[in-house]
């Protein structure tokens, strides 16, 4: 056996050292597969704007969906991995950039997500009053960026324009009581605008029929079950005889049809707030001068596989707007960027310039790199594809890395241990306000001073 300091003692090889751009579920799974395999020795830095990890886990998912938000937990092992390290409060494109990178790292991952809405596309959609469902989800969920005086809630019809389960989502958080919500992890001025507002009645928009609305039943569960909250059904729109569908239907949408028929068989209650789903309904018009004032709604129908226009319309009145109609991603600075699909061209993960080729140490994973489609555990199946690319590539990328130098040399961030102050400041605030496990800190500034 030989000692350390004998000649013939093997060096240790030089690790694999990546960044991943970008904390959430996409780029911790990518973080978890490059440190579970055992082909080479590797170190990752995961950075992040944020001070806080774990990106739409911590800032997209409803505040009551505790179970779902458990999820941090799982990645928060990841973070802890003596082969990771979070930099937090690093920009990349401003603090950061790539020629930078190309010091400290062989090989790059950009997991940013898909960070931006979508637009309807109809006239009225910039007025006061109408704004993206991403907008909202920030604000209750306690972005940073967010202000808090964004949602005053001082109207009593609200229309939400989606089917999926972000549009849900919204559509429970207005109706809920703040009593209801006192012991989730929201904001106490979120919290305090939502105990104020006259929201009474949310109209939820779905250009096609039930069959095909994107969301998935246990989210229509949690609207079924809310007390003092009637769901009002249209009988026509859900007698449906699965037997004349041409096709297989799916058992999830064959779920959904049965809880809405269940409903839609029940008169409302009168309770003193209502979710109304309309099917085969889009918006034609944001109407209203200087804010909105209602919506024009016509109704839909197929024509083969597409969606048609039928002419036929109705004014929904309404004080507020939010478009739910998806996410999609913006460029990344200095990184290929394909505008039709709003993603990182990539072929297996490698990020591709316009001519097709092959950036060599750039790899792309999550929304990023397929669209925002897909739930929280897609990212790791997804990622894993992404890091079998990347070590595929790893001889070449070793053997062509210059002396790399450590990232806090080139940056300075914050690190896990300040998110882990922020994390304590939180269940501070949770336990002096009576409020449950943790009530989220609101913006930069309340951030730094708990790092601080």
């Amino acid at each position: 056996m030989t000692s350390p300091d004998d000649p013939r003692a093997e060096e240790e090889p030089a690790p694999l050292k990546v960044a991943v751009i970008g904390s959430g579920p996409a780029g911790l799974y990518t973080a978890d597969s490059l440190t579970r395999q055992r082909r080479v020795p590797v170190r990752v830095d995961v950075i992040d704007r944020l001070h806080t990890p774990y990106g739409l886990v911590r800032y997209g998912v409803a505040p009551d969906h505790t179970k779902i938000k458990g999820v941090a937990r799982a990645l928060r092992r990841i973070l802890e991995h003596p082969g990771v390290r979070f930099v937090g409060g690093v920009e990349f494109g401003v603090d950061v950039t790539r020629d930078d990178l190309a010091r400290t790292h062989n090989a790059v991952v950009y997991a940013t997500g898909a960070a931006t809405d979508r637009h309807m596309g109809v006239p009225g959609e910039d007025l006061p009053g109408s704004v993206a469902a991403t907008d909202f989800v920030n604000w209750y969920c306690g972005h940073p960026d967010s202000e808090m005086l964004r949602f005053v809630l001082d109207s009593e019809e609200v229309v939400v324009v989606g089917a999926g389960n972000v549009a849900l989502d919204v559509a429970r958080i207005l109706v809920k009581t703040a009593d209801e919500l006192r012991h989730t992890d929201i904001p106490q001025p979120v919290l305090e605008a939502l105990a104020a507002s006259r929201v009474r009645t949310v109209h939820l928009l779905a250009r096609r029929g039930p069959l095909q609305a994107r969301f998935t039943a246990p989210e229509l569960r949690d609207l079924l079950e809310l007390p003092d909250v009637d769901l009002v059904v249209d009988p026509a729109q859900v007698d449906i005889d699965l037997t004349r569908i041409r096709g297989e239907v799916a058992r999830a949408a064959r779920t959904n049809l049965r809880l809405l028929r269940e409903r839609a068989a029940l008169p409302p209650k009168g309770h003193p707030r209502a979710v109304h789903l309309h099917f085969w309904s889009r918006p034609r018009e944001i109407l209203g001068a200087d804010r909105v004032t209602g919506v024009r709604v016509e109704r839909t129908r197929l024509d083969g596989e597409h969606l048609v226009g039928t002419g036929e319309t109705v004014d929904l009145p309404a004080g507020m707007v939010l478009r739910s109609v998806g996410y999609a991603g913006v460029p990344i600075p200095g990184v290929p960027f394909d505008e039709a699909s709003r993603t990182v061209p990539h072929r297996d993960g490698r990020v591709l310039d316009t001519r097709g080729r092959v950036v060599p140490g750039d790899y792309v994973a999550g929304w990023a790199k397929r669209g925002a489609t897909g739930v929280i555990g897609t990212n790791k199946s997804d990622a894993a594809a992404t890091v079998r690319s990347l070590l595929d590539d790893a001889p070449a990328l070793l053997a062509d890395a210059p002396d790399l130098v450590d990232l806090a040399e080139v940056v300075k961030g914050s690190d896990y241990d300040a998110w882990l102050r922020i994390d304590a400041a939180e269940a501070r605030r949770a336990a002096e306000l009576n409020r449950g496990e943790r009530v989220k800190l609101h913006g930069w500034a309340a951030h730094r001073d708990a790092i601080r």
